[in-house]
């Protein structure tokens, strides 16, 4: 019966280990290196099936070694690269599977994979730059959450004792101070479970789509952020439709695949409006106007051109050009404008704590 048992627990350390691996998921370096390879080997005239063997050999992470094994087995068995890629969807989205889908039924694969590589690195460099820039604040943020928590916890209460002692007449700004030390000193447990509590139930009501699409409109109506989320969107609005334009794939469906892969809920419903418009007859630069407030006049201009002169893919492409390389420049400078903001928050309540903790302290004295 311990044999049995012992003999189970590998197995079970196994799935374990696998499920663990499916929640981390394929970083996108990976797939880069699988999509510009898988190019570079069909263009040297090697077959799909073998190509796949090879890069399932090369890859390092496990879940995607196995995710292109079964893709090679479905192919070795007669199934289409595009539906074998499609039974992993969290892996292969729908952009990517159309996209190959495009390449197997125009006869240029090749062409395809290379047009998927530039899409995925551009949208790779793209949220990378944003991480990159975020980073600098993040890391300020904490540090002053951190050294506030422990004033408040550490060494406000010492101060407080000493002007107990001497039953000092304390102002308004030290004895709320004093209150709010105190409370969170008395009722760190409860203060920290009903903070947990309500940032859990605030991610809650952001990732249902009513809350997310509230959020969304609050975020396009701050000062520095909605600037920043309109150049994003609109560079990865211009790079999809035109990497799925430029693989041939009907436009109304380019719209209904670029759409799922907007980040902000106000330009994901503005783009499912525009298909639906498409589907009607409307032209691509009559429906963009309803949304002036999200494409400006130079998108919707410049589409149009495209669309009269039968280049929309080639618009689409210098837009995106345009503005990743305006979002490049803002990340770039964007430390350089939250830092004073930063200094300035934190000189104000650095100045404030001081004032009320040394105010008593100096009355003291005079009365001295």
């Amino acid at each position: 019966m311990k044999q049995s048992e012992s003999s189970k627990l590998p197995s079970f350390l196994k799935k374990i280990n696998l499920s663990l691996e499916n929640l981390r998921g394929i970083p996108s370096s990976e797939k880069l290196f699988f999509v510009q390879y898988l190019g570079v080997m069909i263009k040297a005239g090697l077959s799909l099936s073998p190509s796949l063997k090879t890069l399932a050999k090369q890859t390092k992470n496990k879940n995607f070694k196995r995710i292109l094994l079964s893709v090679q087995q479905n192919i070795e068995i007669g199934e289409s690269f595009s539906y074998s890629l499609s039974q992993h969807p969290k892996v292969f989205k729908e952009l990517f599977v159309n996209m190959i889908e495009a390449g197997e039924t125009s006869g240029n694969l090749e062409k395809v994979l290379s047009q998927l590589h530039i899409q995925m690195k551009k949208d790779h460099d793209l949220i990378s730059k944003i991480k990159g820039a975020l980073i600098y604040p993040i890391i300020v943020i904490i540090a002053m959450i951190g050294i506030g928590t422990a004033m408040i916890v550490f060494v406000i209460p010492k101060i407080s004792e000493v002007y107990k002692e001497v039953n000092a007449t304390l102002p308004l700004a030290t004895r709320a101070l004093i209150s709010l030390s105190d409370f969170v000193v008395n009722n760190g447990l409860m203060a920290g479970t009903a903070t947990v509590i309500l940032i859990i139930l605030i991610i809650k009501i952001i990732s249902t789509s009513k809350g997310k699409y509230q959020f969304d409109r609050i975020l396009l109506k701050l000062p520095i952020i909605a600037p920043i989320i309109k150049k994003i969107n609109l560079a990865r609005f211009a790079r999809t439709l035109g990497s799925l334009l430029k693989t041939d794939i009907p436009v109304i469906k380019s719209f209904q695949i670029t759409s799922k892969v907007l980040g902000n809920s106000l330009y994901r419903e503005a783009v499912k409006t525009t298909t639906q418009d498409l589907e009607k007859g409307v032209s691509i630069e009559e429906t963009l106007k309803k949304f002036s407030h999200l494409f400006p006049p130079t998108v919707i201009q410049m589409i149009a051109t495209g669309e009269q002169s039968g280049t929309t893919d080639e618009m689409l492409e210098n837009l995106a050009n345009f503005y990743e390389e305006e979002v490049n420049r803002t990340m770039e400078n964007l430390p350089s404008v939250i830092e004073p903001i930063l200094i300035i928050v934190l000189g104000v309540a650095v100045a404030a704590m001081a004032i009320a903790i040394i105010m008593p302290m100096y009355s003291l004295t005079q009365a001295i």
